[in-house]
């Protein structure tokens, strides 16, 4: 699904990726973490074809960067972002809908096929959203929203899968339930591969396979999610000692108190 070598990326004088290198195959869900500007989000513009690294080749999909059309490319994946500009009062189910034009509002004489409907109601449902498919999006909650446009994502079908801090300003029953629905989704689609983008363990789905720890740019750690995730690499990561801890699939991270003399 995607293959990154040696990637940098230098802008304006600054390296915010240096040397990066990350394989992602079908089926793999992984894990970006990192402290406040560590390059997570960075990387995952560049491994979603939002532009170019400086040095390094990628490849997505079997596309190399540089030789194809990055629009194109695109739209063959699935970009979750927390902050959809919609303004308008669409129906859950309109906006999901949109996700197979790659538009924000409805495109203008476009109409969706029955199948395409049914679809988007599944999708729906899988991801804890079947009972809403005609409320409107201002009224939704953050969780809702964010659920909404997993769905949205999934429309046109991707084999790649990428978030952005989906739990970014959930309260802890709608962070539970978004997980939930991820958890769902990639057992039901389980050709599907995913990257998320987060700060903190506790955001992590159970079906995590892999992680990577950013620190400055640098990759600091890579691989299968229970050898990266541990209490030495994510306190080194980090800058801070914490203790890792893992119980029924979920990490927690807490930190360690020094020892006094």
């Amino acid at each position: 699904m995607i293959r990154a070598v040696d990637v940098s990326l230098v802008r304006d004088g600054n390296v915010l990726l240096d040397s990066v290198s990350v394989t992602v195959r079908g089926g793999e869900h992984w894990a970006l973490l990192g402290a406040n500007g560590a390059g997570k989000s960075t990387l995952l513009g560049v491994l979603g074809a939002v532009g170019h690294p400086t040095r390094g080749t990628v490849e997505v999909l079997g596309r190399a960067l540089g030789r194809v059309d990055l629009r194109e490319l695109r739209s063959m994946l699935g970009h979750v972002n927390p902050r959809h500009p919609l303004r308008s009062p669409l129906s859950v189910r309109e906006v999901v809908l949109t996700g197979l034009t790659n538009s924000v509002e409805p495109v203008p004489r476009w109409s969706p096929t029955g199948e395409q409907r049914d679809r988007a109601d599944a999708l729906l449902k899988t991801l804890g959203m079947g009972g809403k498919t005609a409320s409107r999006w201002p009224a939704l909650s953050q969780g809702e929203r964010g659920r909404t446009l997993i769905a949205r994502a999934l429309m046109p079908e991707p084999r790649l899968l990428l978030l952005d801090e989906p739990a970014t300003g959930l309260d802890l029953a709608a962070r539970e339930q978004l997980l939930d629905s991820l958890d769902t989704l990639r057992e039901e689609h389980p050709e599907l591969a995913t990257v998320l983008v987060t700060h903190h363990l506790e955001e992590l789905p159970a079906s995590t396979t892999h992680a990577m720890l950013l620190r400055g740019g640098r990759c600091v750690a890579s691989g299968p999610a229970d050898e990266v995730l541990t209490t030495g690499r994510v306190s080194d990561c980090f800058g801070h000692p914490v203790a890792i801890s893992r119980t029924d699939g979920r990490w927690t991270a807490r930190a360690r108190r020094a020892v006094r003399r």
